[in-house]
């Protein structure tokens, strides 16, 4: 498993695109670095998972500084077809979050698809419920716009 994912995230994500990692990275008893160096995106930010090592403060373990940026809960407003879009990424699904009731939409991992979709704008972007690969902004999007009622 690990093997496919790594060879997945390699083919599907350039060297410069920024790969957001929504928590998990490797369990605590593998070797961080060890994962980090084979994937050749540059950018990583990694949103912190119940299997990441972290202080007892809750702040990330010293061992992530091999990523860009480390974070428990981000927002982010990339460009989807012409228009910033507010994105609240976290491991942990939400039931409400920053903006849900203003189109914000939610991504997240951890729960292995067996959470039902509610119906809301969030959606598990975690590989193993998408064959072991990241997906891009455009199959969100298109995800999202396939919730929408007109």
């Amino acid at each position: 498993m690990d093997g496919a994912i790594l060879d997945n995230i390699n083919s599907s994500v350039r060297p410069n695109d920024i790969l957001y990692h929504l928590g998990d990275f490797a369990l605590p008893k593998r070797n961080v670095a060890q994962y980090r160096e084979k994937i050749r995106c540059r950018n990583i930010i990694l949103i912190l998972g119940n299997h990441d090592p972290q202080t007892k403060e809750g702040q990330p373990h010293n061992k992530y500084n091999i990523f860009s940026r480390v974070f428990v809960v981000l927002r982010i407003r990339p460009v989807i077809q012409n228009l910033r879009q507010p994105i609240i990424l976290s491991h942990y699904a939400m039931r409400t979050w920053n903006g849900s009731n203003h189109g914000s939409w939610h991504l997240f991992g951890h729960s292995h698809g067996k959470l039902p979709d509610d119906g809301s704008m969030s959606f598990d972007v975690g590989v193993d419920q998408h064959n072991y690969c990241p997906i891009n902004i455009e199959t969100v999007a298109d995800f999202m716009n396939s919730k929408l009622v007109y």
